[in-house]
């Protein structure tokens, strides 16, 4: 988010979240080693009061930025997200052959010690046959053995967390060992959204919590009936809208997708309700969206009634928590030089992520971890002083 979006570290609203999925880094898919995506944005960049004169091997970049808020919020703890969509084709001859899976975990601890990270969260999207599904099992045991083995390395009474992004389409799902899975899992991120798109013929709610072909409770019932626990599985939550053209509305026949702010058919939550368009809510499902009876066009996002309403179902539901796709998104923060424009422009209104916060009730305050001495630059091993 620090390019077109002008969301740099320092806007990250720390009072309201728990844990920071910092996302993604790629996978080698010949050697299975585990690489940072993007180093200019990840390790490079100076921030204001980041120095050109220092001595030795330093890190500066988002991953400065981000440690430094874990000194000053205690209860902030960064996870790096490895695949995600993009790059989640990469995972699949690498899940498969142990030598690769020795790489994966092998380089992705090490990025953990020199980025000052307290764990790992895996988007493998997603495991197309068993022969995946198991190798999956197996590299998210090995990354469990991994980080606690690197703990005790260290002397650190400290549990380095494993996480993943979980799928919420049955096709997925399915396919998964999910009781092996779990014995290696801190928590579950399920990417409860997505479930109507581009793809589709008909115009659909993206995000519902009940009702229709796929729902949030929907999928997060059948893990918990494939024994993973409550207090295990995060809700995903959309900080974004997804457009359809030419329709009458939910249900209906579509033709085409609108602008979006940054790609075609996907608004940030930020610029909606569009100016001009009518707002809808359905009870029975917890869906919200807009309708624009000029462009005929529908959008299917979560407002703030619908992010109070799922915030509550997961503290009734007694599950973990929730989490967002992605914070740049979300309303509440002036933007220093991005560009406007029809669907760039901010609208009134609350952060989602502080709406759901205060519905699910007080935030984990468990501490995070600050000492790298095992990193290999200069400035963490220092402790950043």
């Amino acid at each position: 988010g620090i390019y077109g979006r002008k969301f740099p570290p320092s806007l990250i609203p720390v009072d309201n979240l728990t844990h920071i999925l910092y996302a993604f880094a790629n996978v080698k898919s010949d050697s299975g080693e585990v690489v940072l995506s993007d180093a200019w944005a990840d390790t490079d960049i100076h921030y204001p009061g980041d120095s050109w004169n220092d001595n030795g091997k330093n890190l500066y970049g988002n991953f400065k930025a981000i440690y430094n808020l874990k000194k000053q919020n205690r209860h902030l703890k960064v996870l790096l997200s490895i695949g995600g969509w993009t790059y989640s084709p990469n995972f699949h001859p690498v899940v498969v052959n142990p030598a690769l899976r020795s790489k994966f975990v092998a380089s992705s601890v090490r990025l953990l010690e020199d980025l000052g990270l307290d764990g790992l969260d895996v988007d493998y999207e997603y495991p197309q046959n068993d022969a995946q599904a198991r190798g999956y099992v197996d590299l998210l045991r090995e990354m469990r053995a991994a980080l606690d083995a690197h703990a005790a390395r260290k002397g650190a009474n400290y549990r380095f967390l494993l996480t993943i992004a979980a799928p919420c389409g049955a096709d997925n799902y399915n396919k998964l060992h999910v009781r092996e899975m779990d014995a290696s899992l801190d928590f579950w991120n399920m990417m409860a959204y997505d479930f109507a798109g581009s793809w589709d013929t008909v115009a659909g709610h993206q995000a519902n919590l009940f009702g229709g072909a796929l729902s949030a409770a929907q999928a997060i019932n059948w893990y918990i009936g494939k024994g993973v626990p409550r207090h295990k599985i995060v809700t995903g939550v959309p900080l974004y809208g997804r457009s359809f053209m030419n329709t009458e509305g939910p249900g209906a026949p579509f033709n085409g997708l609108g602008p979006g702010s940054w790609e075609k058919g996907v608004y940030d939550y930020r610029a909606l309700p569009l100016p001009g368009s009518f707002a809808f809510q359905d009870e029975k499902m917890i869906a919200s969206w807009t309708y624009d009876y000029n462009t005929k066009e529908m959008i299917s996002f979560d407002s703030e009634q619908i992010a109070r309403w799922k915030g509550d179902w997961i503290r009734r539901e007694g599950l973990r928590g929730s989490m967002f796709w992605e914070l740049s998104g979300d309303k509440g923060s002036p933007r220093d030089g991005m560009e406007g424009g029809p669907g760039k422009e901010p609208q009134p209104g609350r952060s989602l992520v502080a709406v759901v916060k205060e519905a699910m009730g007080e935030l984990d305050q468990s501490p995070n971890w600050l000492q790298y001495e095992g990193s290999q630059y200069d400035n963490m091993r220092a402790g950043m002083p």
